[in-house]
């Protein structure tokens, strides 16, 4: 199968467009490389630099290529730079999302595979949350992501689109070759990993005061990989549908600072901080439905094994990718 892939250069997708071409699919990139890597790209697909706030750019691009599907992750996905600057999440994430919708159309390409997020479903209150949750977002990251499935369905119902969405919690972990570096980075475990080789002070605890058992928020962590695999299973499905990513389990983040502190037999300093705005406390996943339909099953169930891949990661790049981006 012939597939183009957005956002090819970060940290999912990137991994993703060698899962696919290890399985034998044609391979295309679109990506804009402000927040991807050029280390990142296989050089085994063909990389087209285009922005997909740029409409004629991904017309083009999709004229060109004439893929079977898409693969989209093209997206700004920091909560807190979301609260503090909405706008650009909306243009960048919905805007631009509806420019590949567009060009999608006009080309006659139907199948899509998106990269969407637990950020959907806001601030549930439940111990598990199912694909039949209610999405309340609480951040416009999370807003935006809803929006352009909500684009996506009307296109299905108008278009003849295809679409499925894979509603990623936590991602996580590495692979030999490619892993979690951003700029600023937000995300837990490269923080905590940071700390651990010296990169950094200490860690910040955002809140302590959430009503959970130790005080801080609890996510599921979910490796890359894993993700990867549910892409390409996705590819082939007949559901459009919704689809939850996460081991079902959650972990706090003192629990991850203290699993980082075994794993990395450093110590990790800690500052606690006040609560960051737009994090619900505790979001976990059930992830029955992609193990029933997709055939989806995660190799990475605990936490310890995705933060040993992790840390030979950063051991490895502990400047992150050394060509920076661009």
């Amino acid at each position: 199968m012939k597939v183009l892939v957005t956002g090819g250069a970060g940290y999912i997708g990137s991994v993703t467009v060698q899962r696919l071409l290890d399985a034998g699919h044609a391979v295309s990139i679109l990506d804009n490389l402000e927040r991807g890597h050029r280390e990142a790209l296989d050089p085994r697909a063909v990389f087209h630099r285009a922005d997909l706030r740029n409409r004629q750019a991904v017309i083009d691009v999709l004229q060109r290529e004439q893929p079977d599907a898409v693969m989209h992750f093209a997206a700004y996905a920091l909560v807190g730079e979301s609260m503090a600057d909405p706008a650009m999440y909306f243009v960048n994430n919905v805007a631009g999302g509806m420019h590949l919708l567009e060009a999608m159309d006009v080309v006659g390409v139907r199948r899509l595979v998106f990269s969407s997020s637990c950020a959907t479903y806001g601030d549930p209150g439940l111990d598990l949350i199912t694909e039949d949750t209610v999405q309340r977002p609480q951040n416009p990251y999370g807003e935006t992501k809803l929006q352009f499935e909500i684009a996506a369905r009307w296109y299905a119902r108008l278009k003849g689109l295809h679409p499925v969405f894979l509603r990623y919690f936590n991602a996580c972990g590495a692979t030999a070759t490619r892993g979690e570096d951003h700029d600023p980075e937000t995300h837990l475990i490269p923080i905590v990993l940071q700390a651990a080789l010296g990169r950094r002070p200490a860690v910040r605890v955002m809140g302590t005061d959430y009503p959970t058992p130790d005080g801080t928020c609890i996510r599921d962590y979910i490796h890359l990989e894993d993700l990867a695999d549910a892409h390409v299973r996705a590819l082939q499905t007949p559901a459009s549908d919704a689809f939850n990513l996460g081991i079902g389990t959650g972990y706090s983040v003192r629990q991850v600072i203290e699993a980082a502190r075994v794993v990395t037999g450093r110590t990790i300093p800690v500052e606690e901080a006040p609560r960051r705005a737009g994090d619900p406390p505790r979001l976990v996943a059930a992830a029955q439905r992609a193990r029933e339909e997709l055939g989806w099953k995660p190799r990475f169930t605990d936490l310890e094994s995705i933060l040993e891949s992790a840390w030979k990661w950063h051991c490895a790049h502990p400047d992150g990718y050394a060509g920076g981006r661009g």
